[in-house]
Parts: structure tokens; C-alpha cells; sequence
């Protein structure tokens, strides 16, 4: 008689036993591998030259940091993706990191596009302005800057020595007289003939030339100009050039750094302590400093500089064009294939270079320093906001910190532009880039019902967390939700939560005590009587803080909302009609009644507008009668 069949569950394998399976059908093509949990999450991607030798080194048992050894436990699956060269997988690495933000990744956190400074092309009197995004609008772009800031200082000290117009084409072919740019001397006024088309392009071509760094050129034709300008006894022209000979110096003293031996490049610094990591960022080009910014990546414990420095490399310049050099603190662990990767990326030469001595290494130093000063400020700030969030648990009976406090409210005008947002503030301060704003959908809702509103607020927001996140392990589910109101709004949303399987998530209302005074605040929790926190509590001041930012976020976003709307015209219905044609129609015809108005022959003739779509617009007016 044969034994019964063993029936009891099989114990999982060890990760590294998993990973040892893997090896059998592993070639030593070059390509990109994923260690997935028994959730299959993403713990980590990494890249192979040679994926068996790589995968082979994780299926040991021993001789692991503790992070790689924690990683290896975790790990219950793998994928593979090879690739025709190890730039290729590289390449992909990074994209992936990015897209799936593995917990065992050292990952670069803030992804934001730079702003550039853009010098039209559509116009007998090109415009100066800022630009961020998609470079599509035809003109020269300059930058990157390295913030908002910058590009504005920059521009504000162009406009003091070139005069050039910042205002859009629409404002300049209306203008009868001219504003008030002319008049503090920072516009020569074209749009009502101040100035020739000539002396402008001039004037234009001067400010390229500044921006390309050629300032020396500049400042000697200005002063030929002034002394000619002095003999021929044209002394107020003569003055108004020495004006922009001086305000040239000024901006060129402003600007601190303006390295003579590096033309173009980054300036990248790392600077580690305690598990953390600053990376400081300096702009130059034109042999100009055009700004500087610090990232915090995500590190871990046991991670070196030289993986945390490659990885920041890798994703920074993901989506963004690198410049001629990288200038770095620290050697990375594959420069030349990151320099070849950047450099089929760029479609020319890209160098990485770690220097040693001379003016570059002064550069690093100087950029080290300001790393160094940024993490101690950040730690030092994470320290307090670690002991803000300890005094939130206490105060409101939490189990623990929070991780994560979302704050919710509501703007709209007698119910117009109705508008939600969220905020969110964890350990590290205010989390801008988890920030959510909500257009109110509900047809239904009785304008000014805001409990109807944030029905619909928290009814999307949650749906979509149980969808997305349904075992709460992902790090975007709140610790603690504070609710603008007082019993009443408690009440009102604890039904809504509980409706939606989530009543567990602690709630507080935040309703302004006697005559609506700050600081007289006081908390509302289901099934407790209200209280108030002491005048000078640290906790008060951090509650009012994140109630106020909610209320900043949720006003600029109706107000944007109005803007768009009051902005709005009847041609932003009409299929194949963008933004440019828009301009076209807008600017042929005077106004949208008149396009509704215009004959098939007449829209015809307006530049931009295909026969095709000439009908479209005649045919989208007439058939709505």
C-alpha cells in the first residue's frame, strides 16, 4: 500500500535558491533584470554586461551588505529583458527605475522640467520671455536655468540693458501708447515706433550675444557708441548708454561664478552622511552660472557614492539634454558607458571628468560646500518635523507618527469653478509633487453644497487608492486625514468613509474656535468631545500651517480654473482647431462670433487653414445653428 500523498504546503524557497533556479536558462547577453516580492513589487532593476554573471553573484548565500542580503530575502521572482548592448540597458535601467521607483533603487525623487529663456522668431519685434517644456514655439532657446527664480533675475537685467519687449504679440498690436515698461526704462517701446526695426533687431542680437557669454564684445561697441553719441553731442543718448553699460557690469558681478575655462557644463557634487545624500547641481553656461539646485535622492544605509552618483546621473538626464561636460565630485562606476549613452543621447560628445586641481576642481569644491550646508539644513529640518509629527500622534491619540497627513478643501464662487484639493505632509515637510486637485463633476450638487463636494473629493480619492492599492502597502494610503470643519463635517465624512470600507483611517476637524480666530482652533474626532491645543503648542502652528497650505492650493487652483474659463471661446470645441490656429482665426477674423459668422471662403484664406478643416469649422457654427 502506497503512503498518502504529503498534502502540507510547501515552505517558500530561500532568494536566493529562487534566483539560483534562474541561472539555467540565463545566456550572457547584455539587458536589464527586475527582483520582484511574493506580491510581485519591484524591489529592484539593475543592468548586466552579462546577465548570467551578474544573476549568479545574487544566488550566493553569503557575503552581502545587509541591504543586497534583506533584497535577496525578499525576492521571490525575476524578469529579464536583454538588449543589444550594455549602453542599451543603461539606458533602460534608468527609465525603469523611474517609471517603477523599486524600494532597493537609489532614486531620484524631484523630476521637474527647467526653465529656459526664449527669444521669439514669429515677430518683426521678437519677445524675450520664459519658457519651460516642449521646446515648439519657433525662436532661440537658452538655458537651462536652474530654477523660475533665475530665468526671471536674468530676464529683469536683459530687459534694464536691451529694452526689450516681455509683453505676448495680442497685447503689442493693441497698444496706442506706451505702458509703463517704457517708462521705468525697461522697454524701448516698439509697438508704438520708439524704436526701428533695425535698432531693435540690433538690440536683440545684442542680448544673444550676452547670452552665448560674449559680454566683452558688447561692452566695447556700447562705449564706441557713447563716445560718437558724446561728440555729436547727443547727450542724452550718450547717457542712456552709459545706463546700459552700467547695468551690464552689474549683471555680470551679480552672477558670481563665471568660470573662464568651462564654456558649458554641469557641476555635480555628492555629499553623504547618515544614510542621506545631497547632490548639488550648478548650471554653467556661456561661462556663466546660471543657478544652482540640490536633489535629495533616496538612498540607503549601505550604498556608496559612486552607485548613488551613477544612478543620479542616469535618471537626471533621462528626460533632459545634457550638456558638452559633467563636471563631478566623484568617479562613477561606469563612466564610459554613461559618457557613450549621454553622447548618443545628445548626438554629440559628452565628457565626464572628476578633476583634481585648477578651476573645475574649484568649482566641485564650491559645489560640495553647498551640498554639505543643504543636507546638514535638511536633517535639521527632518529632526524637527520627526518631533511636529510625534506631537500630532500624541495630541490626537494616533498609534503611531504619521508617515502621511492629507488635508482636504474645497474653493468655488456661489458654486462656480468648484474645485477640491489635497495636500500632503509627511517626515520630510510638505510633499508638493503628491499634491491632487479635483474638478467638481457633479451635476447634481446644489451650488455651494460642500459637503456635496467633498462627498465627491473623497469618494474618487479612495475608489481609486482600493483600486490601485488595495493591500495599503505602497505608501500612499493616510495615516491621518484633517477635515476644514467641525462636527458636522466629521460627522458627514466618517459616513463616506465608511461607505467605502475605510472608516479605520483616523480623521480630525479643524473648526476656527471663538470669532474665528487663528489660534483659537479647535479639533473635532468622531465619538469625542472637541478640544483645543495650548496658544504656543508647536502642533497648533503646524496644523494652521498645513490647513492654510491647503487653502493656497485649493484658491490658486480655482483661480486658474476661472482664468481658463473666462479665457475660454467657442473655437476650443472644434475638432483639429489647436492653439495655433486658434491664433490665426482669432487674429484674421478679430473675434470667435466673427469665425462663426465667416463664409467657407473666408476661413479658407486664413494661413494655417486647410481646405479640410475650413469645412469642419463652417460645418461645427451651421450645424449648431
Amino acid at each position: 500500500m502506497s503512503d498518502p500523498p504529503d498534502t502540507t504546503p510547501k515552505a517558500a524557497l530561500p532568494g536566493h535558491e529562487v534566483i539560483q533556479g534562474y541561472l539555467k536558462t540565463l545566456d550572457s547577453s547584455p539587458g536589464v533584470y527586475r527582483m520582484l516580492d511574493a506580491q510581485a513589487r519591484v524591489l529592484y532593476v539593475g543592468k548586466a554586461r552579462n546577465l548570467r554573471a551578474r544573476v549568479s553573484n545574487y544566488a550566493r548565500p553569503a557575503g552581502h551588505s545587509p541591504r543586497i542580503a534583506r533584497m535577496i530575502s525578499m525576492t521571490a521572482s525575476m524578469m529579464f529583458l536583454t538588449t543589444r548592448t550594455e549602453t542599451e540597458a543603461l539606458l533602460l535601467e534608468q527609465n525603469l527605475i523611474k517609471q517603477l521607483k523599486p524600494k532597493f533603487n537609489v532614486l531620484l525623487r524631484d523630476d521637474k522640467s527647467f526653465p529656459n529663456i526664449l527669444v521669439t522668431a514669429d515677430h518683426d519685434f521678437p519677445q524675450i520671455k520664459k519658457h519651460r517644456g516642449a521646446k515648439k514655439e519657433k525662436g532661440a532657446y537658452y538655458g537651462p536655468f536652474a530654477s523660475a527664480g533665475a530665468v526671471n533675475r536674468t530676464l529683469n537685467q536683459l530687459q534694464r540693458v536691451f529694452l526689450l519687449r516681455d509683453c505676448s504679440n495680442a497685447m503689442f498690436d493693441s497698444r496706442t501708447r506706451p505702458c509703463l515698461q517704457y517708462q521705468i526704462k525697461r522697454c524701448s517701446a516698439p509697438c508704438v515706433g520708439k524704436i526701428s526695426t533695425e535698432a531693435y533687431r540690433q538690440s536683440v542680437r545684442d542680448a544673444e550675444t550676452f547670452l552665448t557669454g560674449k559680454t566683452t564684445d558688447i561692452q566695447a561697441r556700447l562705449a564706441a557708441e557713447m563716445g560718437a553719441a558724446s561728440e555729436a553731442m547727443e547727450f542724452e543718448r550718450a547717457a542712456a548708454l552709459r545706463d546700459r553699460i552700467k547695468a551690464l557690469t552689474q549683471v555680470q558681478t551679480a552672477q558670481g561664478i563665471n568660470p573662464q575655462s568651462v564654456a558649458e557644463a554641469d557641476i555635480i557634487a555628492l555629499h553623504m552622511d547618515s544614510g542621506q545624500a545631497c547632490v548639488q547641481v550648478f548650471f554653467i553656461r556661456a561661462n556663466q552660472n546660471w543657478g544652482n539646485k540640490d536633489y535629495y535622492p533616496r538612498v540607503g544605509p549601505d550604498v556608496d557614492a559612486a552607485e548613488v552618483l551613477e544612478a543620479f546621473v542616469g535618471q537626471f538626464y533621462d528626460t533632459r539634454e545634457p550638456p558638452r561636460q559633467l563636471i563631478l565630485s566623484n568617479e562613477i562606476e561606469n563612466p564610459d558607458l554613461m559618457a557613450e549613452a549621454l553622447t548618443g543621447k545628445l548626438g554629440r560628445k559628452v565628457e565626464l571628468l572628476v578633476p583634481k586641481r585648477g578651476e573645475k576642481a574649484e568649482l566641485i569644491d564650491s559645489a560640495l560646500r553647498n551640498a554639505r550646508e543643504s543636507l546638514a539644513r535638511k536633517m535639521a529640518e527632518t529632526a524637527t518635523q520627526a518631533k511636529l509629527m510625534r506631537g500630532v500622534a500624541e495630541a490626537f491619540d494616533l498609534k503611531a507618527p504619521p508617515e502621511r497627513i492629507e488635508v482636504y478643501d474645497n474653493s468655488h464662487i456661489q458654486g462656480a469653478f468648484a474645485v477640491g484639493a489635497m495636500i500632503v505632509a509627511g517626515p520630510e515637510g510638505f510633499l508638493k509633487n503628491q499634491y491632487r486637485k479635483f474638478n467638481i463633476r457633479g451635476d447634481a450638487l446644489t451650488p455651494g453644497d460642500d459637503f456635496g463636494m467633498m462627498k465627491e473629493v473623497l469618494t474618487r480619492r479612495f475608489k481609486r487608492l482600493i483600486k490601485e492599492d488595495p493591500e495599503r502597502s505602497e505608501g500612499h494610503w493616510p495615516d491621518l486625514l484633517l477635515i476644514d470643519g467641525g462636527a458636522g463635517q466629521v460627522s458627514a465624512v466618517r459616513e463616506i468613509m465608511e461607505a467605502h470600507g475605510v472608516g479605520d483611517i483616523p480623521m480630525v476637524g479643524v473648526a476656527k474656535g471663538i470669532d474665528r480666530d487663528a489660534g483659537k482652533e479647535e479639533f473635532y474626532r468622531t465619538g469625542k468631545q472637541p478640544f483645543a491645543l495650548r496658544h504656543n503648542d508647536p502642533v497648533l502652528y503646524f496644523i494652521q500651517r498645513m490647513r492654510d497650505e491647503a487653502h493656497r492650493f485649493a484658491i490658486g487652483t480655482h483661480r486658474a480654473k476661472r482664468a481658463k474659463s473666462v479665457g475660454a471661446t467657442p473655437l476650443d470645441d472644434v475638432p483639429g482647431v489647436g492653439a495655433a490656429r486658434k491664433r490665426a482665426l482669432l487674429a484674421h477674423f478679430g473675434s470667435a462670433k466673427a469665425v462663426a459668422r465667416a463664409n467657407l471662403s473666408d476661413l479658407k484664406a486664413v494661413e494655417g487653414v486647410s481646405g479640410a478643416l475650413a469645412e469642419k469649422i463652417y460645418d461645427f457654427f451651421h450645424e449648431r445653428g
